[in-house]
């Protein structure tokens, strides 16, 4: 597919970077990578994937917008309290690139729409804060060979990490499925910006997976406390 002289002048600095370039700005128009959770993360995520081209985005959220997400979702305004996220989000995002086609899944993922709704993507990217999703996500991107591109937060903290690519699934960060006393009490705080700083490293994972530039995190965990910057990259 060509560029248009239109997206040639939109993607312009794409269009000058090594690791991208015509061939990768393509890549982008023509991928299919699905955001579950359009909330802290998801905001980031499905912002900068849509301003990237990213040709289509998927948005899985079962949830409304509520007063007390505008503090981080910045998807969202005020005049949008109390409407369904996907459907904010989707509007949002089409008035940002009409490049992108955005398909809306107004449901939560559970065991009987995963396969369906992941078969349809190319990458899958973590933007919820449920453990047990991200279980089934893992668990249905390895048996279809799907990249996950999964982020967590806390507080000022974040992680980022690329499974189901090579070895390691959630599996492998987490251990045997359980709920753990953490996880059925975990730790609600959230400073605003964290979510926007991990969610940017996600959705510049998947531009390099897309792409096929740079050392993506697979098989690998990105750690960063942002109240110190100390970061650290263990492999998995």
């Amino acid at each position: 597919m060509a560029l248009t002289s239109n997206q040639q002048l939109r993607y312009n600095r794409h269009l000058i970077h090594e690791g991208i370039g015509e061939e990768g700005q393509e890549r982008l128009l023509r991928a299919k990578v699905l955001i579950v959770g359009v909330g802290g993360l998801g905001s980031p995520i499905a912002l900068y994937l849509a301003a990237a081209g990213v040709g289509t985005l998927g948005l899985v959220d079962g949830d409304t917008v509520s007063i007390s997400n505008l503090q981080r979702q910045v998807l969202y305004t005020e005049a949008e309290v109390g409407k369904p996220k996907t459907l904010c989000a989707a509007q949002r995002l089409r008035s940002l690139n009409s490049d992108v086609t955005v398909n809306t899944y107004q449901c939560m993922l559970t065991s009987e729409n995963a396969e369906e709704i992941i078969s349809k993507y190319d990458i899958v990217v973590d933007g919820t804060d449920n453990f047990a999703v991200r279980f089934l996500i893992s668990d249905t991107c390895e048996r279809l060979s799907k990249p996950y591109v999964y982020g967590a937060i806390r507080a000022m903290e974040g992680q980022v990490a690329v499974l189901c690519k090579g070895k390691a699934t959630y599996r492998t960060l987490m251990g045997a499925e359980e709920v753990t006393e953490e996880m059925s009490n975990p730790d609600k705080s959230v400073v605003g910006t964290t979510p926007a700083i991990v969610g940017s490293i996600e959705a510049s994972q998947v531009i390099q997976l897309i792409c096929g530039f740079g050392d993506p995190l697979i098989d690998r965990l990105y750690t960063i406390d942002l109240s110190t910057l100390n970061s650290f990259i263990i492999n998995l």
